[in-house]
């Protein structure tokens, strides 16, 4: 996916984070939510609550839904912070992060019963 083709390691997820270019990491919190099963849970999480406060939409839209993608291919999460971020989300002022934050939301509900709502 984009830049994070077959054989990616955590060291290229790293030097993508170091870079900060926008158009390379709104790959990352997707290709590590859906292969969080093969990485740290904690770890894949961390960067996704880290990049979900990024000033680029995508690639804060893309953490938030990256999160979503942690629920459902491991069936845990950081339903604490994650919940607090999501429901942020559903309220952002850019229509493709309220976007991914329902379909995080709806993959949270889905996958570990937990209802997420819009944070006033």
């Amino acid at each position: 996916m984009g830049p994070f083709h077959q054989g990616w390691t955590e060291a290229d997820i790293d030097a993508a984070l170091q870079r900060g270019d926008p158009e390379e990491l709104l790959y990352v919190p997707i290709v590590l939510g859906m292969n969080a099963p093969d990485c740290e849970r904690g770890w894949v999480e961390g960067i996704c609550f880290h990049l979900a406060t990024h000033p680029h939409f995508n690639v804060r839209g893309n953490a938030i839904l990256g999160l979503g993608h942690v629920a459902r291919t491991c069936g845990a999460l950081d339903t604490e912070t994650a919940v607090s971020i999501i429901a942020r989300a559903l309220t952002d002022e850019n229509e493709f992060v309220r976007g991914q934050a329902q379909c995080a939301a709806e993959d949270i509900e889905t996958y570990l019963g937990i209802k997420v709502t819009e944070d006033r």
